[in-house]
């Protein structure tokens, strides 16, 4: 069982009533075997409508599970309950959990391990012990008024005032030293990372001075094995890598910070910090005040090369048949726009750059959650008025996405729009960044899919 609820958490020198799962934060870890079927009573005592959404889960007839608030489900209202029941079926490594409801999932979010079934095994040695790393972002204020506000101004919300590494900001941040995340590592022996992107928004770098990373999975599939010194997540992205005991016996960093593409935006450019401990180099065997831990070199924030070559990197460990007589071929703009301030808003409420309002959009509409009914209850049971399905499969205007664009592709339509597959049809889908407002990072989750990669590039898609 979870239970959401309101706890007093610490961070920064300041007390909040944070959001959390059985008073954790981050919430608990749920292992399980692939093939187990999972089923968790969620409690709602916060005061805030909620949802659980088990990212990267592939649900296999089992949609009303998924999560997202007022898409597979209404929402969990403050003392309710609601049962998740489904089967991962075909994925091991590492998955999370989190809120899909507002920003709830600031701090309401926790680890998903899959381990292999009874008699079989890693297609690595097996490490000596595993160890979840959650990234996340935390605001010295309530995220749900954070967003409440952008939302309210028209405005890009406030960035977060730190970064967290298992909840924890580390020693960098004021009032954080005495809690900074430990992981231990002996001599000799190799470890697993379960490392995950908890972020609201932010890719973030990933770093352990003086050690290589070797991965091995990511998302719930393993990889080909490649090593690196640095690992880049988008938000919601998880990598499992193998470190090795194979330094000095010492303390070293492990640090998170950002990587941000888009220019003249504001970002976070703290970094947050663990440390990497070697059990015959720890305060507590030596008792002792600990040296000071090893700090890595990062890259620079905007270093697209580095996380171009990351990426570039990753292969299935065997080959996959990718589909070649394709079904259906969407194309997608995925951008910023701009609205342009209602005529019944006061100025306070058009904070966006000229006096107009932060819109995000795809083939220029953005998307307007339901209020009453969710989009698949709505469609289960044939309910009209909740949804149209002429969501554009192509963008409704050609321009170069990547050069100057004009005025008037700026300001998307509001609209609850879906565009309607044939269950087993093979899709091909071309997402391509726009630079209206700016070119920026967008990362992509298809709910209840995996997807294959076949090209990605820089520019405007070329057929």
């Amino acid at each position: 069982m979870k239970q959401i609820e309101a706890t007093k958490v610490k961070r920064l020198c300041n007390t909040h009533n944070t959001i959390t799962v059985n008073g954790m934060f981050p919430g608990p870890t749920l292992e399980i075997k692939n093939g187990d079927t999972l089923q968790v009573l969620v409690v709602n005592q916060a005061r805030y409508n909620v949802t659980i959404h088990w990212h990267g889960v592939r649900q296999m007839r089992t949609g009303w599970a998924d999560g997202p608030e007022f898409v597979t489900q209404c929402p969990i209202r403050s003392g309710g309950s609601y049962t998740y029941r489904f089967t991962v079926q075909g994925q091991e490594g590492t998955l999370w959990w989190h809120a899909h409801s507002s920003w709830l999932r600031a701090t309401v979010y926790g680890a998903l391990i899959i381990r292999p079934r009874d008699g079989e095994s890693y297609p690595f040695p097996k490490p000596k012990r595993e160890t979840p790393i959650l990234l996340g972002e935390w605001w010295d204020a309530n995220p749900i008024d954070v967003m409440r506000e952008a939302t309210r101004t028209g405005a890009a919300p406030n960035v977060s005032d730190a970064y967290t590494i298992n909840g924890q900001p580390g020693d960098l941040y004021k009032c954080s030293s005495k809690a900074t995340t430990i992981v231990p590592i002996e001599s000799g022996e190799t470890n697993l990372l379960r490392v995950i992107n908890a972020a609201l928004n932010q890719p973030l770098f990933f770093k352990v001075a003086n050690h290589k990373l070797t991965v091995v999975g990511a998302d719930a599939s393993y990889t080909k094995p490649f090593t690196t010194s640095v690992l880049m997540l988008g938000p919601g992205q998880t990598t499992d890598v193998l470190i090795q005991g194979d330094q000095p016996p010492s303390r070293y960093y492990m640090v998170a910070r950002a990587y941000e593409s888009a220019q003249n935006a504001p970002f976070d450019n703290t970094t947050s910090t663990a440390i990497l401990e070697y059990k015959s180099a720890s305060c507590a065997a030596k008792k002792c005040d600990a040296s000071t831990p090893v700090m890595p070199s990062l890259p620079a924030y905007n270093d697209t090369n580095t996380v171009t070559a990351f990426c570039q990197r990753f292969r299935s460990r065997q080959k996959v048949e990718v589909p070649t007589d394709i079904d259906e071929n969407l194309f997608f703009t995925v951008g910023l726009g701009l609205n342009n301030c209602p005529p019944n808003f006061h100025k306070s409420r058009c904070q966006g750059p000229n006096g107009t309002r932060f819109t995000a959009s795809m083939n220029n509409v953005s998307f307007v959650l339901p209020r009453n009914l969710s989009l698949l209850q709505a469609h289960q049971q044939g309910i009209p008025g909740v949804f149209t399905t002429d969501f554009p499969g192509t963008p409704p205007l050609k321009f170069d996405y990547t050069g100057n664009v004009s005025r008037s592709l700026f300001q998307p339509v509001l609209g609850t729009k879906l565009y309607k597959l044939k269950y087993g049809s093979r899709i091909q889908i071309v997402i391509q960044d726009t630079s209206i407002v700016t070119a920026e990072n967008h990362p992509t989750h298809l709910h209840g899919f995996n997807f294959y990669i076949i090209a990605e590039g820089f520019g405007n898609f070329n057929p």
